[in-house]
């Protein structure tokens, strides 16, 4: 089965996942995937994530959901950019998540990273998605 947006399915397959309140859920394996996941997992939104390759198989992340007194410490994520409608942004442009509560994911030429290191960084870029 072709995917024609690997973060919009990892993202509604997270969203799945923990209305069901799933402790771990798998995906297709793909480096923007891994890259999103990485930056996830270091803001602290999910515990981790492993890559699983099955012999005859493609490769899948295992990724670990995380729970904070029963409730998913993902309250929302949210698709910015679509394969319909891509949304770019300049450092200067770059706007707060819930007056700094939430995280934008933004794909840059420095690589995939949130909006407060690509700050950092000084680069703009993609907005991928909006998590908090």
């Amino acid at each position: 089965m072709a995917i024609n947006d690997p973060v919009g399915d990892l993202i509604t397959r997270i969203r799945n996942a923990q209305m069901r309140r799933h402790s771990t859920m798998s995906v297709p394996a793909s480096k923007l995937r891994g890259w999103v996941l990485d930056v996830l997992q270091s803001e602290g939104y999910i515990r981790g994530y492993s890559r699983t390759e099955k012999e005859g198989e493609k490769p899948n992340f295992d990724v670990e959901l995380k729970y904070y007194e029963g409730a998913p410490v993902i309250q929302k994520i949210k698709r910015v950019s679509k394969p319909g409608r891509r949304v770019y942004t300049s450092v200067r442009d770059l706007a707060t998540v819930r007056n700094g509560l939430g995280i934008s994911i933004v794909s840059t030429p420095k690589g995939v990273m949130s909006d407060a290191a690509a700050r950092d960084a000084n680069v703009g870029g993609e907005v991928l998605c909006e998590v908090y």
